[in-house]
């Protein structure tokens, strides 16, 4: 090499190192989180220190001095005092804007007497104009014993509000005398097929209407449905404001992520308040299986949406629920050796949803309660899985509860994902176990048996009927501790699981069963940077500690949507 060529190359190498050096120094973070104790979801990386985030993406996970050189002025940076940090939770079931209505309306979940009731009912007419509906509620009577509410419990209090609030599962509900008389129901009425007007020992309408689950609101040979259809259409202004509600509600709670189960019309909304940038949690939003032709539509002329608001899911019913006796069973209920429930769409106009669906790409999602019931939509599942051959499909039971055990591995080797809700775990174990008997309850709720075989586990809360806290989900999976305080080693407690995989339920699973888990789901450079700190390591404190914790900071791409 002559001494010219030398020089050349001496420049050249300077040059290199300076241009990379420039360029290294311009990489820096809009926000850093360091001293943490970060849990990442991610196998391969498990626990890091810090966290790097430019923009709404995850630049860097490391240790703290690695993280630290992503600092400079503009970076936000935050000290997480040695806290948990993980991947934001997702809530892989329920009704968003039905929940955010909820939280504005009368409290009832929790009344523990009939005077309780009554009460909070009469403090709440208080705060709103004559003629306004007061609907929600989610009462539940077995607080105080099993007597159901009666209309004359709250007409002298209320007669100007039609009233109709619901039981917590939504399968029944209260009418004041003016919402009947709204509705031109009176004591004459007959019961319909789809459902019963409960009345006194004269024959009289105590207010309690019951309904058979109904596929989609049209279904009209309910009864409940006689006062639903004549309460008004909330406008887009009142929308927008439950999902604010139910925005900051869910944030509070860690939850970055949902997966809505609903209308047409919850899309519009949403879609609405993402082009105005009003939303702030990420929205997986299914419809139902009946429009399947519409959202077929909708793909090929959008396509499937975006990391804010995505479809791509068809919500079916199959039956209704264990408490009303409308879970589908091979064998009678326990207390009612006669019954065995029902099926609310038959099996061949499911598979007809289901095969239609699958033929544009859609991802089926099926409410199945009950071991026949389940079975029936294995049963589709495979029927069409065989008949359009091989293709990442991931199906979905949405509660996948009271299992054949023959059953638990078909969901492994059909690929179909369990979605399920730990809190109803706790709250069904205070009553399930007579309706059941004491073999059946054995598989139902059965997480250790579904992840023993494999299966693709999430969690969710069914919110409204449960409220959106993952935290308490994860504590329940965990524990399996009923709400009374009867089972304090836990209802069935074989099926308890340990406190990693609930949490994997609730963050990078959803995430792959809303077919997302390379944007999100877990803290890894170039996802979405969704994360959240809480005051305490629930990996590393009792499980009763575990229903205490707090969540300190929620951060949803990149921006703090939440500080306590």
């Amino acid at each position: 090499m002559t001494k010219f060529t030398l020089l050349i190359f001496m420049f050249f190498c300077v040059g290199l190192f300076y241009c990379n050096k420039s360029n290294y120094t311009k990489i820096s973070a809009t926000m850093v989180i360091f001293n943490g104790r970060v849990w990442t979801a991610d196998s391969h990386n498990p626990n890091v220190q810090a966290i790097a985030i430019k923009n709404d993406k995850i630049l860097a996970v490391g240790n703290d001095k690695e993280i630290k050189k992503y600092i400079d002025n503009k970076t936000e940076v935050i000290n997480a005092q040695g806290k948990f940090v993980c991947p934001g939770f997702t809530d892989s079931h329920l009704h968003f804007l039905d929940g955010g209505q909820r939280l504005a309306s009368v409290q009832l979940r929790d009344a523990k007497t009939p005077e309780e009731f009554i009460k909070r009912v009469k403090e709440y007419t208080q705060t709103i104009k004559p003629g306004t509906w007061i609907i929600g509620g989610d009462w539940d009577h077995k607080n105080w014993g099993g007597e159901l509410p009666d209309r004359s419990w709250i007409d002298d209090i209320t007669p100007e509000n039609p009233v109709w609030i619901s039981r917590l599962d939504g399968h029944m509900a209260l009418a004041n005398s003016l919402a009947l008389k709204l509705a031109n129901l009176n004591d004459s009425v007959n019961n319909i097929a789809g459902g019963v007007y409960v009345r006194d020992k004269n024959g009289s309408l105590t207010g309690i209407l019951y309904k058979i689950p109904e596929l989609h609101r049209k279904l009209k040979d309910n009864a409940m449905y006689k006062i639903e259809s004549i309460i008004p259409d909330y406008d887009d202004e009142m929308l927008l404001r439950f999902l604010d509600a139910a925005n900051e509600y869910v944030l509070s709670n860690g939850v970055t992520s949902v997966h809505n189960m609903g209308s047409w019309n919850d899309v519009r909304i949403f879609e609405k308040a993402r082009e105005n940038n009003k939303l702030k949690v990420r929205i997986f939003s299914a419809v139902p299986i009946n429009t399947h032709k519409q959202l077929k539509q909708r793909k090929e002329n959008k396509g499937w949406g975006d990391e804010w608001v995505k479809l791509g899911g068809l919500k079916g019913f199959l039956v209704g629920s264990l408490c009303s006796h409308t879970a589908l069973m091979f064998e009678g209920y326990t207390d009612k050796p006669k019954d065995s429930g029902l099926l609310v769409t038959t099996e061949q106009q499911m598979y007809e949803y289901v095969k239609a669906g699958d033929e544009f790409g859609a991802q089926s999602i099926i409410h199945a309660i009950g071991d026949k019931a389940n079975n029936i939509a294995l049963n589709i599942y495979e029927k069409v899985k065989n008949e359009h051959g091989k293709r990442d499909r991931r199906f979905r039971i949405e509660h996948a509860q009271h299992l054949l055990s023959t059953d638990i591995p078909r969901f492994s080797e059909l690929s179909v994902i369990a979605s399920m809700q730990p809190y109803h775990c706790i709250d069904d174990g205070r009553w399930a176990e007579p309706l059941l008997g004491k073999e059946r309850i054995k598989t139902t709720h059965a997480y250790k048996s579904l992840l023993e075989n494999n299966v693709s586990l999430v969690f969710g809360s069914d919110w409204f009927v449960a409220p959106p806290t993952p935290l308490e989900g994860i504590y329940a999976a965990i524990t399996r501790a009923t709400l009374d305080g009867k089972n304090e080693e836990g209802w069935v407690p074989e099926q308890k699981i340990n406190i990693e995989d609930a949490i994997k339920a609730y963050t990078i699973t959803p995430a792959y069963a809303s077919f997302e888990e390379n944007i999100k789901g877990s803290i890894q450079p170039g996802k979405l940077a969704d994360i959240i700190i809480l005051d305490k390591d629930i990996t590393k404190i009792t499980a009763k500690e575990i229903w205490n914790t707090k969540v300190d900071i929620t951060i949803v791409g990149g921006k703090i949507m939440y500080q306590r």
